[in-house]
């Protein structure tokens, strides 16, 4: 067997048609065709799947039990397999707690860094702090006043799980009689018993002193004797003081700050010690936001300006007699009133005040202070009589930074650490490319040199893997959570290329995914420098240039669904685009395209406009969306696409329109959100969450064949109404399976196998529904029906077939009626949710909203998806696009160009206007790109447009 091939034969998995593929090894292959028509099935159900399965399987079955049980794919035989890698996008993680550097693991070098080369400089007087002699404890100690009672303790223990039975034996050899156990004092002839799973702090009381002049001899021994039992530190009880912390190791003679022991914990924000504690190291607080409790402060406190106690005649009353015995005016509009009036409305009064109040529980009189708004949320939040109450009171929360740390997530301590001038929580806010500068540049003496090498190499080869994928605008400090999918692929690519492995196969799905044109290039070198360490690289993807570049690629076709599964062309990219049978290879030589408007839209000439956008790298701009068009955000990776369209426009409206609670990101104001009447947000999330769910219920077409199905006469004369054709409810269901159709069987230690349902066979349905027919079809033939297939079917039933053909239109025709939502992709998902948009009778009202709709679509679904989008417009609609994708953009109406950077560099609108009028902006890198392809392909519109005639 040649050893430089991977020989699929047989894959049948899913869609596939016994599919037989020989793929060069250590190559880059591209496999692309349409959505749905069996890429993801071949590379990550079938190669990965089964590289998986067999690896694991190599291990002892001690470690395989904690890996779970892999289902072997349908395939008869797989040869020349290689240890499998999956590259997918899967956002990183949902925890807060995780961010870039975190899931990179450069925060565990930095906070080694710190710890080791780091310099405590004293946050309230500058002084660089050294550690502290015991002269020097000794001589703070006898600063106290005279006749002061003091205990020196031994901290033997520090906040640490477990019995410690040793210690308390330790401490009873050493002759000590005390020892302070969570913060009580305890003779050592006790008999402790400490719980072993929780954290606990034992000191040893050493001496008990007064403070006096002729105690420095004793006080000194006693010191020494401290610092021996724990390792350098001592704590010094001040009786009705404070405690005074010492170490042999850093801490300010002037003022006493000390920072304690220099390890890398003391630097995590996920660890007790480095956390700060007012936010618990996540740098972000709960906090009752005072925008939401009074949004239009241009109202007076008589109008309702407090919005949770408009309603509530018992608040409402609180606030007349407050503001009456106060002096603050109702009938003056809140940002009117003076600061201190302000004030007393939002946090309260210290002046007590009568009240009258009727409530639900009666009258009732009191003489209190007034508790101010925002203080009332807060107490009613986090001690609420009812879990209503505080679902109602945390509309008015929002996170807000955090006070004490300001989002730096670390303590003083930590942050009193320095290197070259910077905390580590600042080292982590810098993009990465200034990182990189920073990390490049610094300057040690000779010993710290030594230390620090080993470390810096590690960091700054991990930060150059994630420049040269394209991330160079991300901060360490950014949140893995606000991650887009495609960045979230590109970190943990970045994270393989800097591990060096080879011989492997890497799965990965549309890493081009949210990079602009400009930043393709890098990613593309990427790729092929894994290729180059001797790694086979399966790359499911649709970008032209990274198709251009491949050593090897696959179309899958012809169609999508059942149509598709087979393998339309393989080879070179020059031997696919010589392929009559390719439909990619059409697109790549230009005998297909995604013709190109000859005329752009007017619009209807009023627009909505957001002024002073200053949320995260927003340099404060302005921007206008015309209303009546296509208008598309664009502009390189980290420039502030979403930023501007999701965190400010979308929440901003959703605020003013449907008074959503989420607080939008920061800005001025906004105009002329009056000439629209709905926002609808089209995204790529499921549209269902559970296997019942499915394309006929989501649309609504299933209420309509039900309806259909009780009307006929069998169903009549039965008594059957719609719900007796219903899955989900008893009555028609078969009980047996309740309604699922398949039965799960678990194998224990194999993997859980599914079977049809013995008694319905499949239908899901009992005997009895079934027996209920419409043209000889009964509902569960109809459910197993494509969407084609239901259209023909249905012809007769208009409102029936309008439903159906509006997902035909979308290009989900192949897609079954009674097919899980769960199996459907984002981008199948996404346009349901447009089919299901385009059913409603439209207003011409509608301001939608789709960020990079092109995930996962090949050029030819492109081409039906803006046909689909031009609809919505031509209706009189508003269609607003986030996209990189060039087909996209040069369909629009008008493009909103950010830039001319990422991070820092980016958050100004570099152009804006028709296609044609950006594509003549210098500085516009979408320009640069757009150029060509434009020119290309209005020439072939106009061909075409020419040979119709």
């Amino acid at each position: 067997m040649v050893n430089d091939k991977i020989v699929i034969r047989g894959a049948r998995e899913h869609n596939l048609k016994d599919v037989n593929l020989t793929i060069p090894k250590d190559k880059l292959v591209v496999i692309t065709g349409l959505s749905g028509s069996g890429k993801s099935s071949l590379a990550f159900d079938t190669l990965y799947a089964e590289g998986r399965r067999r690896y694991v399987q190599s291990l002892s079955s001690y470690a395989r039990q904690f890996l779970g049980q892999m289902d072997k794919p349908d395939v008869d035989s797989i040869d020349g397999l290689n240890p499998a890698i999956s590259i997918d996008q899967k956002t990183t993680s949902h925890n807060p707690r995780s961010t870039v550097g975190t899931v990179t693991e450069i925060n565990d070098y930095l906070r080694l860094l710190w710890a080791r080369v780091g310099t405590p400089i004293c946050p309230n007087d500058g002084t660089v702090i050294e550690s502290q002699s015991v002269d020097q404890m000794v001589d703070r100690i006898m600063e106290l006043p005279e006749r002061t009672k003091i205990q020196l303790l031994a901290p033997v223990v520090r906040n640490k799980r477990g019995g410690h039975k040793e210690v308390f034996k330790r401490v009873q050899r050493s002759g000590y009689v005390r020892v302070i156990v969570d913060g009580e004092m305890h003779s050592i002839d006790e008999d402790f018993e400490l719980e072993k799973n929780k954290r606990h702090s034992i000191d040893i009381v050493v001496d008990r002193l007064v403070v006096k002049e002729s105690i420095r001899s004793r006080l000194f021994d006693s010191i020494e004797a401290a610092l021996r039992l724990s390792d350098g530190y001592m704590n010094v009880d001040v009786i009705d003081g404070e405690m005074l912390n010492f170490s042999e190791f850093y801490a300010c003679p002037k003022c006493g700050f000390t920072v304690g022991e220099m390890e890398p914990r003391l630097f995590s924000f996920n660890a007790p010690f480095g956390a700060c504690p007012a936010c618990d190291g996540l740098g972000m607080k709960l906090t009752v936001d005072e925008d939401l409790v009074i949004p239009d402060k241009s109202k007076t406190l008589a109008e309702g300006a407090i919005l949770p106690w408009k309603t509530s005649k018992y608040y409402t009353g609180m606030l007349e007699q407050a503001c009456e015995a106060l002096k603050i005016p109702m009938d003056k509009p809140f940002n009117k009133l003076t600061k201190k009036q302000r004030e007393t409305i939002l946090y309260g009064s210290t002046k007590e005040v009568k009240f009258h109040l009727t409530g639900d529980f009666g009258v009732n009189d009191t003489t209190q202070a007034f508790e101010g708004v925002i203080n009332n949320i807060d107490r009613r939040y986090h001690h609420p009589m009812s879990k209503f109450m505080r679902e109602a009171m945390g509309k008015y929360m929002t996170e807000l930074t955090c006070t004490t740390c300001h989002g730096k997530r670390l303590n003083e301590k930590a942050l009193a650490v320095k290197v070259n001038g910077k905390d580590i929580a600042e080292a982590s806010e810098l993009s990465i490319n200034k990182s990189l500068d920073f990390f490049k540049n610094l300057n040690f003496n000779e010993q710290k040199t030594t230390i620090a090498k080993p470390i810096l190499k590690e960091v700054r080869d991990r930060l150059s893997f994630l420049d040269s994928v394209g991330l160079d605008y991300l901060t360490l400090s950014r949140s893995a959570n606000t991650l887009s999918g495609g960045e979230a692929q590109r970190i943990r690519l970045a994270t393989q290329i800097g591990s060096n492995l080879s011989g492997v196969m890497y799965v990965l799905d549309e890493p081009s995914i949210g990079l602009h044109q400009r930043d393709n290039d890098r990613l593309i070198s990427s790729l092929k420098r894994m290729r180059d360490l001797g790694n086979s690289l399966i790359v499911v993807e649709h970008d032209d240039e990274t198709m251009r570049q491949a050593d090897y690629l696959i179309d899958m076709g012809p169609g999508a669904g059942s149509y598709g599964g087979e393998v339309m062309a393989a080879g070179t990219p020059e031997e696919v685009e010589n392929n009559p049978k390719s439909l990619t290879g059409q697109y790549l030589t230009g005998e297909k395209f995604v013709p190109v408007p000859l005329k752009r839209r007017k619009g209807n000439g009023k627009k909505i406009t957001v002024k002073g956008a200053q949320e995260n790298n927003l340099k404060d701009i302005t921007v206008d969306f015309p209303l009546g068009k296509l208008d598309l955000v664009t502009g390189v990776s980290g420039s502030g696409k979403s930023t501007l369209v999701n965190t400010v426009l979308k929440r901003a409206l959703a605020q003013k329109l449907n008074n959503n609670s989420t607080k939008p990101g920061k800005y001025k104001s906004i105009t002329g959100y009056k000439n629209i009447e709905k926002l609808i947000n089209i995204d790529q999330s499921p549209i269902g969450r559970t296997p019942r769910s499915n394309p006929a219920t989501y649309t609504g077409v299933f209420d309509d064949i039900r309806t259909l199905f009780a009307q006929t006469n069998e169903a009549k004369m039965r008594g059957y109404t719609k719900a007796r054709f219903s899955f989900n409810v008893k009555g028609g269901r078969c009980e047996a399976c309740h309604g699922d159709g398949i039965i799960k069987i678990e194998m224990n230690f194999l993997p859980d196998v599914y079977v049809p349902c013995e008694v319905c066979h499949g239908n899901r349905y009992n005997s009895e529904t079934l027996e209920v027919t419409y043209r000889e079809k009964n509902i569960s033939q109809v459910l197993n029906m494509t969407i084609n297939e239901a259209t023909k079917f249905f012809e007769n039933i208009p409102k029936i077939e309008r439903k159906l053909q509006t997902i035909v239109d979308v290009g989900l025709g192949y897609v079954k009626l009674g097919q899980s939502a769960t199996t459907l992709s984002g981008g199948e998902a996404q346009r349901m949710k447009l089919a299901a948009e385009l059913q409603k009778l439209s207003t011409g009202k509608n301001f939608y909203i789709l960020d990079e709709p092109t995930t996962g679509l090949h050029t030819d679904d492109i081409k039906r998806l803006m046909e689909v989008l031009e609809r919505l417009v031509d209706e009189g609609n508003t269609v607003l696009i986030i996209e990189h994708n060039l087909d996209v953009i040069k369909c629009a109406d008008w493009i909103i160009d950010l830039g001319p950077e990422g991070g820092d560099g980016g958050g100004t609108v570099v152009a804006t206007g028709t296609p044609e009028e950006v594509v003549n902006v210098k500085e516009s890198y979408t320009g640069k790109y757009l150029k060509p392809v434009l020119d290309r392909d209005t020439k072939l519109t106009k061909a075409a447009k020419n040979n119709k005639k």
